[in-house]
């Protein structure tokens, strides 16, 4: 079973959700959470698979708590309503593993919640190249920058540098390859079948990009591989 944690601060919002989730037999919703630190103390509690996490929520907002959540090995989906809302970024340098739109069908929602607790990255499909597009035009670490990563209060959850030239320069040829397919959104199973590999393999090559790297999650790797011309 895939425990969930639902965190959405709209009360009619998190109840249809839970009930999408719910209705798949390999998912098991296993706390609610109306705002960030609730998400942060039911995910602590219950030792859920990972947080579907709503982006502007009361007290704490969902880059707060993916910055904790991620540190301690909980995987977290956001779930937000604008295809390039600026929450977005921070929770992409957070180190969330997926991002998904609201407006996502039912069978959409339960195959992402899927492919991330497989520990496969994934951005909705219809945000997957403006947001990359949009965060590789940032500037790198300690640059100055030219839009808040965050409206409002909320301090910039930072965690992104972009790897190196000398760390790209360490990756063998297979993890090129393999880093190439995470940057066109492969998921472990399409890099199998592209690069005439098993699944497990996949995996461990991906395991391997991210830790030379020092990338916290998929996403970013599909963004460096972009930045650094190796995907279309």
């Amino acid at each position: 079973m895939i425990r969930v944690v639902v965190a959405e601060d709209q009360w009619a919002v998190r109840s249809g959700l839970v009930m999408i989730l719910e209705s798949a037999p390999d998912i098991e919703v296993a706390a609610e959470a109306a705002d960030g630190e609730q998400a942060v103390a039911a995910a602590r509690r219950t030792g859920c698979d990972l947080v579907l996490m709503d982006v502007r929520m009361p007290r704490k907002d969902g880059i707060a708590a993916t910055r904790e959540l991620v540190g301690t090995g909980t995987d977290v989906l956001i779930l937000t309503t604008f295809d390039l809302d600026e929450y977005v970024f921070g929770a992409l340098r957070a180190g969330a593993a997926g991002f998904l739109l609201k407006n996502v069908d039912a069978d959409g929602l339960i195959e992402s919640v899927r492919v991330v607790a497989r520990g496969e990255g994934m951005i909705a499909p219809a945000v997957t190249r403006r947001l990359i597009r949009e965060f590789a035009g940032a500037p790198t670490a300690g640059a100055p920058a030219e839009r808040a990563d965050t409206p409002g209060d909320t301090p910039d959850p930072g965690g992104w540098e972009r790897p190196a030239a000398s760390a790209l320069a360490e990756l063998t040829p297979r993890e090129r390859e393999v880093l190439a397919c995470v940057g066109e959104g492969l998921s472990n199973r399409q890099v199998a079948r592209r690069l005439g590999i098993t699944e497990p393999t996949a995996k461990t090559h991906v395991s391997r990009v991210l830790a030379k790297l020092g990338l916290r999650s998929r996403v970013q790797a599909a963004i460096a591989a972009q930045e650094r011309g190796l995907a279309p």
